[in-house]
């Protein structure tokens, strides 16, 4: 993820903090209002993480995506969205140079993990629809963990080398009051199409086909529902892949909605000067997504609402709590 710099220098200039211009009634309501988004972000993923992993019922490779999804979704609220959004309140950096560092690292790291989790689920869900009988003999829940840590070990090694031959670690530096890493225009380009340009493509092509297949099957459950009771549980297995896919669909548009106007400005960063305040609001709606996404499964997953519904009653301490139907 290219965190490009606005107003950029190459010399820190002496800097500090302009004094604030909201009453302290106000300042104190922006600071609730963030530790609630915070919080609404930690314990919704923590709520998803807790059902994938406890409950038997859930162990699919699907949901193994989702699962992942939901770390990095847990993690950019932990661990990046507090900061972000003292950034923004404050109007400027008030941080360290070496917190400065760290900040941006896990930034990139998790925001370009959640852009890829995103887009194997476009892949799995492609797969399930158009080969649905190859998918269950070859996709099983241990191959998709494997294919999942892989991925995070590809993009945290991507981050560390696009730092690092950006001269991040040896000659950045960072200004009190805004904080970017600067690529060159070549790591530019590179970032632009292996973190947005082709995982996007994959995501939107993968998606209209899943629609095309879906409309195919509705049709088809048409058919069979006239048919034996065999060919009505292939009807209904069918339904209900094609809802797992126009669920899963929202959940994918929501989240380009929420990407496009930061990659917009991350083109456009070197032709147009933008305010740090500006940029700032694009990015924090690339991490107001992690916020939506448990969300998106509290609407739409019935299973997501029995398992918080068993979990916050503490009905997941009792004696084989996971083995208990959530479906």
């Amino acid at each position: 993820m290219n965190l490009t710099g606005v107003n950029g220098t190459d010399e820190c200039p002496s800097y500090s903090c302009p004094e604030r211009s909201v009453s302290t009634a106000v300042y104190v309501l922006l600071y609730v209002c963030a530790a609630a988004v915070v919080l609404l972000t930690v314990c919704g993923n923590l709520l998803i993480i807790i059902s994938v992993c406890h409950f038997k019922q859930l162990h699919t490779p699907t949901n193994m995506l989702i699962l992942s999804l939901a770390v990095s979704d847990f993690l950019v609220g932990l661990l990046v969205m507090p900061t972000a959004l003292i950034w923004m309140i404050e109007s400027c950096w008030i941080f360290s140079l070496v917190y400065c560092l760290c900040y941006i690292s896990i930034s990139l790291f998790l925001t370009t993990t959640s852009i890829y989790n995103v887009a194997l689920i476009a892949v799995d869900r492609y797969f399930a629809l158009s080969n649905p009988f190859l998918y269950t003999d070859i996709v099983s829940v241990n191959i998709m963990c494997f294919i999942v840590l892989s991925v995070w070990f590809v993009l945290l090694f991507y981050n560390l080398a696009l730092q690092y031959f950006n001269g991040f670690y040896a000659s950045q530096v960072t200004c009190l009051g805004q904080t970017f890493l600067v690529l060159d225009e070549a790591w530019s380009l590179v970032d632009l199409l292996f973190t947005f340009a082709l995982p996007c493509a994959v995501i939107i092509i993968l998606y209209v086909l899943v629609f095309v297949i879906a409309r195919k099957h509705a049709t088809a459950i048409r058919d069979l529902n006239i048919h034996t009771k065999a060919s009505k549980s292939t009807a209904d297995s069918m339904k209900s892949e094609r809802k797992a896919a126009k669920v899963l669909g929202i959940l994918v548009s929501v989240f380009l909605s929420c990407l496009f106007p930061y990659f917009v400005c991350s083109i456009l960063v070197n032709v147009i000067e933008f305010e740090v305040g500006s940029f700032q609001k694009v990015l924090m709606l690339v991490y107001i997504n992690s916020t939506i996404n448990p969300v998106i499964y509290a609407l739409f997953y019935p299973w997501f609402r029995r398992c918080v519904r068993i979990t916050l009653t503490f009905q997941i301490f009792d004696p084989d709590s996971a083995l208990m139907s959530v479906l």
